[in-house]
């Protein structure tokens, strides 16, 4: 499996869109079944950050005084990343959120994004709950650490694909599993993904 870049940003709100911003990013590369590297930093936009998201995350105003620069850490994190394909768990959010910061330090995104929400939805269909923590226990997989920490929860993404792409190569016998794949899979119905699942197992 060629490599994927699993992200996960902590903010200040849902939407740049409503002036919200990143106050950490948590990145792990998978590649061939593990995880191959991480990366983590606080970020200092400046924002500040509301008592319920501080109350969430444990991220305070005042570590992010200490942190540094948020352009210093999107340079930092974009060279980590390169042209890797990305995959988040509620992708849109994420996807949001690193083309804003990105677009600060005047760069722009050149891969796709996957999403793990998506994937899970189409392909544990019998999970009770599809948020990142829920599922993680659900499937059994390694308690990474404190959720709504960005590497933590990057780390709880990166395990949920890994086990997702162990399931259509064991279950279903798909031996090439990609991120063209993934992305393909999410697009699909729920039924179109039984029908193909179907014709490969």
């Amino acid at each position: 499996m060629k490599p994927i870049a699993v992200i996960d940003f902590e903010t200040t709100g849902m939407s740049p869109a409503q002036q919200a911003r990143a106050t950490e990013i948590g990145v792990v590369i998978i590649e061939n079944g593990q995880i191959t590297a991480r990366y983590q930093s606080l970020m200092n936009s400046g924002a500040w950050v509301p008592p319920f998201i501080e109350q969430l995350t444990g991220i305070s105003n005042a570590m992010l005084r200490s942190a540094p620069p948020a352009a210093e850490v999107m340079h930092e994190v974009a060279e980590f990343v390169g042209d890797i394909p990305m995959l988040a768990h509620n992708a849109s959010f994420d996807q949001k959120f690193w083309d804003a910061e990105l677009g600060l330090i005047g760069r722009t995104r050149v891969q796709q994004f996957a999403c793990s929400l998506l994937l899970s939805r189409r392909l544990l269909p019998g999970a009770p709950s599809h948020k990142l923590g829920n599922l993680n226990r659900w499937a059994r997989l390694p308690d990474t650490g404190k959720a709504h920490r960005a590497l933590a929860d990057a780390e709880m993404a990166a395990n949920l694909t890994l086990h997702l792409c162990r399931l259509l190569r064991e279950q279903y016998g798909r031996s090439v599993v990609d991120h063209d794949f993934l992305r393909q899979l999410q697009g699909m119905s729920a039924a179109k993904v039984r029908a193909l699942l179907g014709a490969l197992s």
